[in-house]
Protein backbone atom coordinates (compact mmCIF):
# COMPACT_ATOMS: atom_id res chain seq x y z
CA UNK A 1 0.00 0.00 0.00
CA UNK A 2 2.42 2.33 0.78
CA UNK A 3 4.66 1.79 -2.25
CA UNK A 4 1.46 2.02 -4.61
CA UNK A 5 0.95 5.62 -2.33
CA UNK A 6 4.70 6.26 -3.21
CA UNK A 7 4.19 5.77 -6.74
CA UNK A 8 1.37 7.67 -7.21
CA UNK A 9 3.04 11.11 -5.47
CA UNK A 10 5.22 12.41 -8.68
CA UNK A 11 1.80 11.73 -10.64
CA UNK A 12 0.01 13.52 -8.24
CA UNK A 13 2.82 16.52 -7.22
CA UNK A 14 2.64 17.17 -11.87
CA UNK A 15 -1.35 17.67 -11.55
CA UNK A 16 -0.90 19.50 -8.54
CA UNK A 17 1.29 21.59 -10.21
CA UNK A 18 -0.40 21.71 -13.77
CA UNK A 19 -3.42 22.95 -11.63
CA UNK A 20 -1.29 25.76 -10.16
CA UNK A 21 -0.43 27.06 -13.38
CA UNK A 22 -3.88 26.79 -14.68
CA UNK A 23 -4.69 28.72 -11.22
CA UNK A 24 -2.40 31.43 -12.10
CA UNK A 25 -4.49 32.58 -15.01
CA UNK A 26 -8.01 31.21 -13.46
CA UNK A 27 -7.76 33.05 -10.31
CA UNK A 28 -7.44 36.93 -11.37
CA UNK A 29 -10.22 36.42 -13.71
CA UNK A 30 -12.85 35.17 -10.99
CA UNK A 31 -14.67 37.81 -9.56
CA UNK A 32 -14.50 38.69 -6.02
CA UNK A 33 -13.84 35.77 -3.14
CA UNK A 34 -14.34 33.19 -5.88
CA UNK A 35 -10.90 33.94 -6.94
CA UNK A 36 -9.03 32.65 -3.78
CA UNK A 37 -11.58 29.40 -4.22
CA UNK A 38 -10.12 29.13 -7.39
CA UNK A 39 -6.51 29.67 -6.64
CA UNK A 40 -6.78 26.99 -3.89
CA UNK A 41 -9.13 24.21 -5.47
CA UNK A 42 -7.21 23.91 -8.71
CA UNK A 43 -4.14 22.85 -7.28
CA UNK A 44 -6.23 20.50 -4.47
CA UNK A 45 -8.02 19.18 -7.61
CA UNK A 46 -5.15 18.66 -9.74
CA UNK A 47 -3.49 16.83 -6.67
CA UNK A 48 -6.58 14.40 -6.76
CA UNK A 49 -6.56 13.67 -10.47
CA UNK A 50 -4.67 10.43 -10.84
CA UNK A 51 -6.51 8.86 -7.85
CA UNK A 52 -9.73 9.40 -10.03
CA UNK A 53 -7.80 8.58 -13.14
CA UNK A 54 -6.46 5.51 -11.67
CA UNK A 55 -10.15 4.68 -9.78
CA UNK A 56 -12.08 5.38 -13.21
CA UNK A 57 -9.13 2.27 -15.43
CA UNK A 58 -9.94 -0.11 -12.40
CA UNK A 59 -13.82 0.19 -12.47
CA UNK A 60 -13.61 -0.18 -16.81
CA UNK A 61 -11.41 -3.21 -15.98
CA UNK A 62 -13.35 -4.69 -14.17
CA UNK A 63 -16.60 -4.10 -16.53
CA UNK A 64 -14.26 -5.58 -19.03
CA UNK A 65 -13.00 -8.65 -16.81
CA UNK A 66 -17.40 -9.54 -15.59
CA UNK A 67 -18.17 -8.92 -18.97
CA UNK A 68 -15.91 -11.86 -20.48
CA UNK A 69 -16.48 -13.99 -17.35
CA UNK A 70 -20.16 -16.16 -18.83
CA UNK A 71 -18.20 -17.49 -21.84
CA UNK A 72 -14.85 -18.10 -19.96
CA UNK A 73 -17.52 -20.09 -17.79
CA UNK A 74 -18.90 -21.95 -20.82
CA UNK A 75 -15.61 -22.57 -22.20
CA UNK A 76 -14.07 -23.94 -18.67
CA UNK A 77 -17.30 -26.00 -18.07
CA UNK A 78 -16.34 -27.74 -21.27
CA UNK A 79 -13.13 -28.35 -20.09
CA UNK A 80 -14.09 -29.86 -16.90
CA UNK A 81 -16.67 -32.01 -18.18
CA UNK A 82 -14.05 -33.41 -20.61
CA UNK A 83 -12.10 -34.55 -17.92
CA UNK A 84 -9.50 -31.84 -17.86
CA UNK A 85 -8.85 -30.29 -14.49
CA UNK A 86 -9.78 -26.70 -13.50
CA UNK A 87 -6.09 -25.68 -13.48
CA UNK A 88 -5.94 -26.56 -17.01
CA UNK A 89 -8.94 -25.14 -18.17
CA UNK A 90 -7.40 -22.03 -17.04
CA UNK A 91 -4.39 -22.04 -18.64
CA UNK A 92 -6.75 -22.85 -22.07
CA UNK A 93 -8.88 -19.39 -21.27
CA UNK A 94 -5.54 -17.81 -20.76
CA UNK A 95 -4.10 -18.74 -23.68
CA UNK A 96 -6.98 -18.69 -25.88
CA UNK A 97 -8.59 -15.16 -24.51
CA UNK A 98 -7.66 -11.78 -24.17
CA UNK A 99 -8.00 -8.59 -21.80
CA UNK A 100 -8.30 -8.56 -18.16
CA UNK A 101 -9.81 -11.78 -17.34
CA UNK A 102 -7.30 -13.63 -19.61
CA UNK A 103 -4.79 -11.95 -17.55
CA UNK A 104 -5.65 -12.89 -14.21
CA UNK A 105 -6.16 -16.26 -15.82
CA UNK A 106 -2.23 -16.13 -16.84
CA UNK A 107 -1.35 -15.14 -13.53
CA UNK A 108 -3.48 -17.91 -11.31
CA UNK A 109 -1.35 -20.11 -13.99
CA UNK A 110 2.25 -18.86 -13.29
CA UNK A 111 1.17 -19.55 -9.23
CA UNK A 112 0.22 -22.86 -10.09
CA UNK A 113 3.39 -23.65 -12.25
CA UNK A 114 5.44 -22.11 -9.48
CA UNK A 115 3.73 -24.98 -6.76
CA UNK A 116 1.31 -22.94 -5.05
CA UNK A 117 -2.38 -25.11 -4.35
CA UNK A 118 -5.32 -24.32 -6.20
CA UNK A 119 -6.96 -23.47 -3.04
CA UNK A 120 -4.10 -20.72 -2.83
CA UNK A 121 -4.01 -19.63 -6.79
CA UNK A 122 -8.00 -18.93 -6.14
CA UNK A 123 -7.87 -16.95 -2.62
CA UNK A 124 -5.20 -14.93 -4.53
CA UNK A 125 -7.38 -14.54 -7.64
CA UNK A 126 -10.68 -13.50 -5.17
CA UNK A 127 -8.11 -10.66 -3.94
CA UNK A 128 -7.35 -9.40 -7.12
CA UNK A 129 -10.48 -9.25 -8.61
CA UNK A 130 -13.34 -7.77 -5.86
CA UNK A 131 -16.64 -8.41 -6.63
CA UNK A 132 -19.13 -10.89 -5.55
CA UNK A 133 -18.80 -12.39 -9.35
CA UNK A 134 -15.31 -13.73 -8.66
CA UNK A 135 -15.48 -14.89 -5.73
CA UNK A 136 -18.35 -16.76 -6.50
CA UNK A 137 -16.55 -18.11 -9.66
CA UNK A 138 -13.70 -19.13 -6.82
CA UNK A 139 -16.29 -20.29 -4.23
CA UNK A 140 -17.63 -23.05 -6.61
CA UNK A 141 -13.95 -24.19 -8.22
CA UNK A 142 -12.97 -25.00 -4.93
CA UNK A 143 -16.02 -26.54 -3.49
CA UNK A 144 -15.82 -28.68 -6.32
CA UNK A 145 -11.75 -29.49 -4.94
CA UNK A 146 -12.87 -30.00 -1.61
CA UNK A 147 -16.49 -32.25 -1.91
CA UNK A 148 -16.26 -33.21 -5.24
CA UNK A 149 -19.61 -31.81 -6.45
CA UNK A 150 -19.84 -31.57 -10.43
CA UNK A 151 -18.00 -28.74 -11.20
CA UNK A 152 -19.15 -28.52 -14.88
CA UNK A 153 -23.26 -28.08 -14.10
CA UNK A 154 -22.16 -25.19 -11.35
CA UNK A 155 -20.40 -23.60 -14.39
CA UNK A 156 -23.19 -23.60 -16.52
CA UNK A 157 -25.34 -21.90 -13.92
CA UNK A 158 -23.28 -19.28 -12.65
CA UNK A 159 -22.58 -18.21 -16.66
CA UNK A 160 -26.47 -18.42 -17.10
CA UNK A 161 -27.21 -16.20 -13.86
CA UNK A 162 -23.91 -14.02 -14.71
CA UNK A 163 -26.05 -13.43 -18.38
CA UNK A 164 -29.07 -12.72 -16.68
CA UNK A 165 -27.76 -10.07 -14.50
CA UNK A 166 -26.09 -8.11 -17.38
CA UNK A 167 -29.11 -8.15 -19.63
CA UNK A 168 -31.56 -7.35 -16.41
CA UNK A 169 -28.76 -4.36 -15.79
CA UNK A 170 -28.35 -2.92 -19.89
CA UNK A 171 -32.42 -2.97 -19.38
CA UNK A 172 -32.66 -0.78 -16.55
CA UNK A 173 -29.60 1.49 -17.87
CA UNK A 174 -32.12 1.81 -20.97
CA UNK A 175 -35.02 2.42 -18.94
CA UNK A 176 -32.61 5.10 -16.91
CA UNK A 177 -31.69 6.73 -20.39
CA UNK A 178 -35.29 7.62 -22.02
CA UNK A 179 -36.33 10.20 -19.71
CA UNK A 180 -32.95 11.58 -20.77
CA UNK A 181 -33.65 11.05 -24.36
CA UNK A 182 -37.05 12.80 -23.79
CA UNK A 183 -35.23 15.99 -21.98
CA UNK A 184 -32.69 16.21 -24.92
CA UNK A 185 -35.74 16.18 -27.00
CA UNK A 186 -37.20 19.19 -24.73
CA UNK A 187 -34.59 21.48 -24.99
CA UNK A 188 -32.86 20.88 -28.09
CA UNK A 189 -35.30 19.39 -30.97
CA UNK A 190 -38.75 21.70 -29.49
CA UNK A 191 -36.44 24.83 -29.37
CA UNK A 192 -35.24 24.29 -33.06
CA UNK A 193 -38.95 23.56 -33.94
CA UNK A 194 -40.33 26.64 -32.56
CA UNK A 195 -37.67 28.86 -34.29
CA UNK A 196 -37.94 27.81 -37.81
CA UNK A 197 -42.19 28.09 -37.28
CA UNK A 198 -40.56 32.02 -36.10
CA UNK A 199 -38.79 32.11 -39.07
CA UNK A 200 -41.14 31.35 -41.39
CA UNK A 201 -43.59 33.79 -39.84
CA UNK A 202 -40.82 36.55 -39.84
CA UNK A 203 -40.03 35.81 -43.57
CA UNK A 204 -43.98 36.42 -44.20
CA UNK A 205 -45.04 39.35 -42.24
CA UNK A 206 -45.73 41.48 -44.95
CA UNK A 207 -48.28 39.30 -46.16
CA UNK A 208 -49.85 38.64 -42.59
CA UNK A 209 -49.95 42.25 -41.99
CA UNK A 210 -51.22 43.04 -45.92
CA UNK A 211 -54.04 40.32 -45.38
CA UNK A 212 -55.26 42.25 -41.81
CA UNK A 213 -55.04 45.56 -43.26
Amino acid sequence: MKAAVAEALPARLVFAAAGGLAALVAAPAAPGRLSLLVAVGMPAAGFLVPDALRQHRARLRRRRLVAALPDALDLLAVAVAAGRSPATGFAELAQAGEGPLAEEMRMAVAELSCGSPLAEALRSLRTRVPGGEMAAFCATVERSRRYGSPLAEQLRRQSSALRRDQRRAVEEHAARAAPKIQLVVALVLVPSVLLMIAAALIANADILFSGLN
